[in-house]
């Protein structure tokens, strides 16, 4: 398990106590040392884990052996010739994903990205969505109430729950939450209701038939839907411009700017833990976005131990392959096939 490069990532894919499952089983285990890592390095010794410098994985890692990580690969080697685990975000066109699928083709390795870890629905079967969307709504609505403090901290799920119960407003407010019944949009709305606010709950059912004035007559927007195909956006940069547009924040936790997918079109880059809102429009009122593409890790403890929980029996799983690595494997040939 190696060390993330991004600063602000404290997360892990696997907990000390999930690791000590792994290797009761005979699966070897090496965790990389790690300043920001939200389990120290001695939590993962003590239960029998290897220990190694960070950013050694490139040579210390046997060149069958698997590289388990979250976010971003560093830029060296070039050359990727093991097989990493992790989100690569590779598949939809993104920006620089032509680049990292040709580093693994021509190291000879394999990206099995975390994003297409699914069972035969097609529903993942180890995410963060619900804490993505916990905090994603938490930061909308903090926002709003003029207390999001910059740049951003990690903190523990009660810790979220006494700033947003401290900040409720003497007036009422109304948020709507795209994608509401799915475990991204029930963080979101469990957010929402810490908060004090009663969300709407939109669904297939009104993006299918989209009332956008409806939607822009709410002062908070959290939208959490994610689409493997193009689709009609929710929002349209003309929308922001209507006379009578209430909305007054948007939170955008699916943050899929740049490729043909994203249903928010109404901006072109992420935003970032020391400045979370950018401004979109100043009239007919003050409108602003938050699109920050690692929102788990302002919960680590609580988004770590969840997500390791549904992960470590699939890695348990690769000693003898599943359907659901098949899967992965056959998402990342089909990606270089359309886009390497």
């Amino acid at each position: 398990m190696r060390h993330e490069t991004r600063p602000n990532e404290r997360r892990v894919p696997l907990s000390p106590d999930d690791a000590r499952r792994l290797i009761s089983r005979g699966i070897e285990l090496t965790v990389e040392e790690s300043p920001q890592r939200i389990f120290p390095l001695d939590a993962y010794a003590a239960v029998g884990c290897g220990t190694a410098p960070q950013g050694s994985w490139a040579v210390r890692c046997p060149a069958d052996g698997y590289v388990l990580g979250l976010k971003e690969l560093p830029s060296e080697p070039l050359l990727l010739r093991h097989r990493h685990i992790y989100f690569g975000h590779a598949y939809k066109g993104q920006a620089g994903a032509r680049g990292l699928l040709r580093r693994f083709t021509a190291g000879g390795g394999l990206l099995l990205d975390l994003e297409s870890l699914v069972d035969g629905e097609g529903r993942r079967v180890a995410a963060f969505g619900y804490w993505a969307g916990y905090a994603g709504a938490a930061l909308a609505v903090l926002h709003r109430r003029g207390v999001l403090d910059a740049p951003l901290t990690s903190d523990s799920r009660s810790g979220w729950e006494r700033r947003l119960r401290a900040s409720r407003p003497g007036r009422s407010e109304s948020a709507v939450v795209i994608g509401a019944y799915g475990r991204c949009g029930q963080g979101a709305c469990d957010a929402l209701l810490t908060a004090g606010i009663e969300p709407s709950r939109w669904n297939s059912a009104e993006t299918k038939a989209l009332d956008r004035d409806a939607l822009l007559s709410h002062d908070i927007l959290v939208n959490t839907v994610g689409t493997d195909r193009p689709v009609p956006p929710f929002l349209t940069k003309d929308d922001l411009d209507a006379p009578h547009r209430r909305l007054s924040v948007v939170s955008d936790v699916t943050c899929d700017v740049g490729t043909d997918r994203n249903t928010l079109p109404v901006y072109d880059h992420v935003t970032a833990w020391h400045r979370p809102a950018e401004r979109l429009r100043e009239e007919p009122r003050p409108l602003d976005l938050i699109a920050i593409d690692n929102l788990p890790s302002l919960v680590p403890d609580e988004a770590s131990r969840a997500f390791s929980a549904d992960l470590w029996p699939h890695l348990l799983a690769l000693q003898e392959g599943s359907p659901v690595w098949d899967r992965c494997s056959e998402a990342f040939r089909r990606a270089v096939a359309a886009h390497g």
